[in-house]
């Protein structure tokens, strides 16, 4: 289904260059779009498959909207600009007994509790997918305490359950003040290009690990290490880092961490997003380097630990080009140019909400990528 056919796809301004990286232009899908009887909306994670030449697209839908669920999109991209965008077919997430998942229900006996997708990444040597939900914790209402521990999951390419990872410890759900905050987890998901790794990233602290991100203070979140055996097994955690999220930016009252992509085993291109109505999105090149591997500690709160370095590459909402960036969520490398630059691509969550966009938007990076360290502004921990 091409969406430009019905007048839903815009395709982006002129190329404009900044920090490093060149602006190929964007594409934009209509406000509660359809396609197969879903609404296209809520598009929280994107990974690209080079084989086919094609990207899957989560969305954070909870069943409400069509049952969880992933789609695989076509984006034209080239040095000329961005084309219009095309879905050509959905997929349902499926539990480990192959049905899809149910909306919804806090007040049943039990709840029904389904996943809060919210990244994917495509792992081209196992030929599958990895995909994470945030979990839920909910301490009010009837039936209180609601608890679901975040997870990863692998499935197939079309959407059917292959198996599950081991969770750390610090993303056990309690109704306590303890462990992950609700809508503050499994965020961002990324798979090295030789298969052999996989990373997670939590979009905010723990309860354990300080408050959330304000306008004064950044924040400690956690970034997950996993190796991938041969695409065939999914086991425990073996490192993790402590990544600084910046304070939020006016008049968002906090930042989180939306997505990451890997460069290499230990440099990756990172999100943050200050959620508003009008969003700040910054975009930075993320170094494990001599951080502090923080798996074994339960809390990061008043504990000496070497987080992270990290380099500013973009405020994406000052970048000359885009008109609006709005809630960008997910980002993945695309496909290579003639000239031999990657590309990165970036998704936003339009939250179903008509007074938001679903959008694409497309960079180029320098012809040697990313993974030497580049010129830019320090963000030192807040």
């Amino acid at each position: 289904m091409l969406l430009a056919a019905a007048g839903l796809v815009v395709p982006g301004d002129a190329p404009a260059a900044t920090a490093g990286l060149q602006y190929l232009g964007q594409a934009t899908v209509a406000s509660h779009a359809t396609f197969d009887g879903t609404i296209v909306g809520g598009l929280s994670g994107i990974s690209y498959d080079a084989g086919r030449d094609c990207y899957y697209v989560i969305t954070d839908d909870r069943s409400a909207h069509g049952p969880a669920r992933f789609y695989t999109v076509r984006l034209p991209v080239s040095e000329r600009g961005v084309g219009a965008v095309s879905i050509s077919a959905v997929h349902p997430l499926l539990d480990d007994g192959g049905r899809a998942f149910e909306p919804a229900d806090f007040d049943a006996s039990p709840a029904v509790v389904p996943p809060d997708p919210e990244g994917i990444a495509f792992d081209a040597v196992g030929q599958r997918l990895y995909w994470s939900s945030e979990g839920e914790r909910r301490t009010d209402g009837v039936h209180a305490p609601v608890l679901a521990d975040p997870w990863v999951r692998s499935a197939a390419l079309d959407g059917s359950y292959l198996g599950r990872f081991t969770m750390p410890p610090q993303l056990t759900m309690s109704a306590q003040a303890t462990g992950p905050r609700r809508n503050t987890t499994l965020e961002g998901l990324t798979v090295t290009a030789d298969g052999r790794m996989l990373f997670t990233a939590m979009e905010g602290p723990g309860f354990d690990d300080g408050a959330l991100p304000d306008r004064a203070h950044g924040a400690l979140t956690r970034i997950t290490a996993y190796r991938l055996d041969g695409g065939s097994v999914d086991g425990g955690p073996v490192a993790q880092y402590a990544y600084p999220l910046e304070a939020a930016t006016g008049p968002a009252e906090s930042n989180g961490l939306t997505d990451l992509v890997a460069l290499s085993d230990t440099v990756f291109l990172v999100i943050e997003r200050a959620f508003s109505e009008r969003p700040t999105v910054r975009l930075f090149r993320a170094e494990i380097a001599d951080a502090t591997d923080v798996l074994g500690m339960p809390a990061l709160a008043e504990t000496a630990v070497t987080p992270m370095a990290k380099t500013l590459l973009a405020d994406l909402t000052a970048t000359p080009g885009p008109d609006r960036v709005d809630n960008i969520e997910g980002i993945t490398l695309g496909p290579r140019l003639p000239d031999g630059r990657p590309t990165v691509v970036l998704v936003s969550d339009d939250n179903f909400s008509p007074r938001q966009v679903t959008q694409f938007l497309a960079f180029a990076m320098p012809a040697e990528g990313l993974v030497r360290p580049v010129a830019g502004s320090v963000v030192e921990p807040a």
